[in-house]
């Protein structure tokens, strides 16, 4: 059953000391209360889970879509799609843990814990059988609750991002020669943060108030029209990972990946449908992935974009994801 929807309340100082309790002080024009206006028919709203508390937005009617985002972003990065979904379901839009401004305790960055968050969010809400959609980590944590809670699941979505495997061991440290230049090379991508994000202390030291230089670099450098990514969204972004608590917990969904690894040798095959949509930089990567993840599942490649899809090509994202959950 669907239970109505409460209204937001406002974040509780009372929660556990594992909690960052502290709410994010962002400029006005881009808070959450704000961002959400230029989504007319959704509202902001908390709930308490797993002695966390997370942020979430919410519109539409229907089946329940649970949609997670990906890094360096927030619940924010659904806009472009988030009122076509909303005609069509009930979207969740989440801030999982460590995200936006929801908590950033100091553990339980694996993302089989972070799916569990969700799972009970999706419990508390009575949302009964869920379909996911997961872009870049949100796409991590959407398949750990698939492995985790399949009988919560209905359909599978992952964007750009599909759940930790032993092949990130075989990542280099040095690009190939003559591969790494101001654009990712899809045939041998080197995503140099995935080491840079493991080191605990000095990313915050080094980024914090001016993290719109890593935004800057990272979007140039793994889209193909980074104009696509407009200056406000770049400055809602910046405002979240300038916050030094935000850096170190976005990076600790990183330093999780050798427990998400470990995790992933106990998981069984899944039957549920998986719709891998890919951009050029990790095609290979889901063709890989979703074989292994499911014995019903397929990978569309649009490979005339790049890692941000939603920004760079919403209708054609749209078109697949909505042709696949109404199979």
């Amino acid at each position: 059953m669907n239970t109505p929807l409460s209204p937001a309340s406002p974040p509780n100082p009372s929660l556990s000391e594992e909690s960052s309790n502290q709410p994010v002080a962002l400029p006005r024009e881009y808070s959450d209360e704000e961002l959400v206006k230029r989504l007319p028919g959704f509202i902001n709203q908390y709930a308490t889970v797993n002695g966390i508390r997370l942020h979430y937005v919410a519109g539409g009617s229907g089946r329940p879509l649970i949609c997670l985002p990906g890094w360096p972003q927030t619940w924010y990065s659904f806009h472009p799609v988030a009122a076509e979904l909303a005609r069509h379901y009930r979207v969740i839009l989440v801030d999982y843990r460590g995200m936006g401004t929801s908590d950033k305790p100091e553990t339980g960055y694996d993302k089989k814990t972070m799916a569990h968050d969700v799972y009970e969010l999706v419990q508390q809400l009575g949302l009964g059988t869920v379909s996911l959609l997961g872009h870049d980590i949100g796409g991590m944590v959407a398949s750990s609750f698939a492995y985790n809670h399949p009988e919560a699941t209905e359909k599978l979505i992952i964007v750009d991002g599909t759940h930790p495997s032993e092949g990130m061991m075989q990542m280099p440290i040095l690009p190939a020669p003559g591969t790494f230049g101001p654009q990712m090379d899809g045939q041998q991508p080197y995503i140099w943060w995935m080491a840079f994000n493991q080191i605990k202390g000095l990313p915050e030291k080094l980024l914090a108030g001016r993290f719109e230089l890593l935004l800057d670099y990272l979007f140039a450098y793994v889209m193909k029209d980074e104009s696509k990514m407009s200056a406000f969204d770049r400055a809602v972004y910046a405002a979240v990972y300038n916050q030094p608590e935000n850096i170190r917990a976005a990076n600790a969904w990183y330093q999780a990946l050798g427990q998400d690894i470990a995790d992933s040798k106990a998981y069984t095959q899944l039957h549920l449908p998986v719709l891998g949509i890919a951009s050029y930089v990790a095609h290979g990567t889901l063709q890989y992935g979703v074989p292994a993840m499911t014995s019903n599942g397929r990978v569309v490649g649009l490979l005339d974009n790049g890692h941000y899809l939603f920004e760079e090509n919403p209708a054609q994202v749209m078109k697949e994801v909505l042709g696949f959950l109404s199979e």
